[in-house]
């Protein structure tokens, strides 16, 4: 039974460990691994396969005193599963593409605040959400715009920058 319970904590370690340094066995061969820990072969599936091998063998070496062979086997069967729902997992996570990240041009419209006064031809700073975050940006405006102002903006000229209008209400 220690056999197994070994293999399970080693498949433990081995996912915390492919999870921590996720690539790094691919840099340092420099590219020799391209490709060969991907999908079937990749640290998490065999991570979980050997992890559930050992503790389904434990398991069954427990419970039911079958001896270490039948014990293997249903680990073996446990880890299959356990490896190809890691492999399926991480496939659906790959392609979940539904998290784009936001663009530039989308920040045309946004309302926001001045946190650094906008002096006239000159540069200030405003703070707008941009997906749910605060984000600041640096600003122009045609006039002067003191700090706390609600301003909306009007272009994008750079990823960094836009320029702004005060809100009137």
């Amino acid at each position: 039974m220690g056999l197994f319970l070994g293999l399970g904590i080693a498949g433990v370690i081995l996912l915390v460990c492919s999870l921590v340094f996720d690539g790094v066995l691919e840099g340092l061969f420099d590219g020799a691994l391209d490709g060969l820990l991907d999908g079937w072969l990749s640290l998490p599936v065999v991570a979980g396969f050997v992890s559930m091998l050992g503790f389904s063998g434990a398991l069954v070496l427990g419970i039911t005193g079958l001896g270490p062979v039948p014990a293997t086997a249903a680990g073996a069967v446990a880890g299959a599963g356990a490896g190809w729902l890691t492999y399926r997992l991480s496939r659906v996570l790959i392609r979940d593409r539904s998290g784009a990240a936001p663009r530039q041009d989308e920040l045309v419209g946004t309302a926001g605040t001045v946190v650094t006064a906008i002096p006239a031809g000159g540069y200030g700073e405003v703070l707008l959400r941009l997906a749910g975050q605060p984000v600041k940006y640096a600003a122009t405006a045609d006039g002067p715009l003191a700090r706390g102002a609600e301003v909306w903006v009007t272009a994008t000229p750079s990823a960094t920058s836009v320029d702004v209008r005060a809100v009137e209400r």
